[in-house]
């Protein structure tokens, strides 16, 4: 017998078949003897109607009261599937993330999980139940039910298995796998049999949407088992390691992300003195902006720079907000501005054993007349920002140019 978390996303829950189809699902590892917690997304369009719902109300809605409305969605799964298994003589019961104490800091929208009490599921599991948990939610220390960010019902599920010290954690999405890049972009991209966790976190945090950032960072912090698979079709999914298996000739590059929610900012004609770079990204680190790539250009004359950056796209007037009392206090330039970029990045821990890898991306690149505005690197990866309109193009180039094509039936 082992303990299985399984996490199912908004696509595999959006209709009543397909909740009753995830049930079969789960109600069959059951039968096998295996103890099951199932955490689920809300239905597919659900978070989305209900964003629409508080922008009606106002463009900026109170982060505490989204997060008491968008929490509402999962609520809704949870007991539909709870449901489905009764019915089919499965014993299942739900809980949203405060009633298994899924405690959080006090972010609301972007809250980070702190510590989870696991005795109720340990208790369940006991006596025989599928224990069905709201995914994307917690609570903080004063009782206020907090969000994880879009993607969270993947932290919720890896921290589960974190806590539960589960035998695998199991990502049902609607795809098989992980994929060199996404097939609805490139009909080439293959779905790759493992990937490093050093190579995922990459990916995700580049525009991969098939697990979230924190999921992945939880899954390498504390050894946790992780497999993606597909909830409509059987098969063996991508198995997410710890580390590179010796044996196995990695190949140069392992995948392609990219991102279109990309926002570029650059304040012009800063002073060029130290401190410079921290009084410009302090405020707006201050207003819970996350930046991404940032370049800086000294003039030739030595006393000015222009400082870029980017962020967000869905922060990018409120980064330009901060800037204007920055450039106010620092005596520079304008502010200039375009969101309408987007990032594209290439992967692979083979990269730390070959030379050239830049230098072909940027003639791939060059080829296609697309134009490179930022670069950013690490020991595994290279992104570029481009203009936004040659994004699948860059994708479909870069992904034939390093080999990474399926080969054809």
């Amino acid at each position: 017998m082992a303990l299985y978390v399984q996490k199912f996303g908004g696509t595999s829950v959006g209709s009543i078949e397909r909740i009753k189809a995830v049930a079969e699902k789960v109600k069959g590892y059951r039968n096998e003897g295996h103890d099951v917690v199932v955490v689920v997304s809300a239905m597919s369009g659900e978070t989305n109607r209900l964003i629409g719902l508080a922008h009606e109300i106002h463009e900026e809605p109170t982060p505490r009261e989204m997060d008491m409305l968008v929490s509402t969605g999962e609520q809704v799964t949870i007991a539909l599937l709870s449901m489905a298994l009764n019915h089919m003589d499965c014993p299942a019961v739900s809980y949203t993330g405060s009633q298994v104490s899924i405690v959080t800091d006090s972010s609301h929208t972007k809250a980070r999980i702190k510590k989870i009490d696991n005795d109720k599921i340990h208790k369940d599991l006991s006596e025989g139940r599928v224990v069905v948990v709201a995914g994307f939610q917690g609570v903080d220390e004063h009782g206020n039910i907090t969000t994880l960010g879009r993607g969270g019902s993947d932290t919720t599920g890896v921290a589960l298995a974190a806590a539960l010290k589960a035998d695998e954690c199991q990502i049902f999405t609607d795809v098989d796998g992980v994929y060199t890049t996404d097939p609805r972009v490139c009909s080439k991209a293959k779905r790759l049999e493992t990937v490093t966790v050093e190579e995922m976190l990459e990916l995700a945090s580049l525009g991969s949407k098939v697990l979230q950032i924190r999921s992945v960072e939880f899954a390498g912090k504390y050894n946790v088992p992780l497999r993606v698979l597909s909830s409509f079709e059987d098969g063996p999914g991508t198995l997410i390691v710890a580390e590179e298996v010796d044996a196995m000739e990695e190949p140069l590059i392992s995948g392609i992300a990219f991102t279109a929610n990309e926002a570029k900012l650059t304040v012009l004609n800063a002073p060029d003195m130290p401190g410079v770079a921290s009084r410009i990204l302090g405020p707006v680190g201050d207003a819970n902006i996350e930046v991404d790539m940032i370049v800086q250009n000294v003039a030739p004359d030595g006393k000015t720079t222009d400082f870029t950056f980017t962020v967000a796209r869905g922060d990018y007037k409120k980064a330009q907000a901060v800037l204007e009392g920055v450039v106010s206090e620092l005596g520079a330039g304008e502010i200039a501005g375009d969101n309408e970029i987007c990032k594209v990045s290439l992967v692979g821990v083979g990269m730390r054993s070959h030379a050239g890898v830049a230098s072909k991306m940027f003639k791939v690149l060059s080829d296609e007349g697309i134009n490179i505005r930022m670069v950013s690197t690490s020991e595994i990866k290279i992104s570029v920002v481009i203009d936004e309109k040659f994004m699948e193009l860059a994708v479909r180039a870069l992904h034939t140019a390093f080999g990474l094509d399926k080969e054809e039936d």
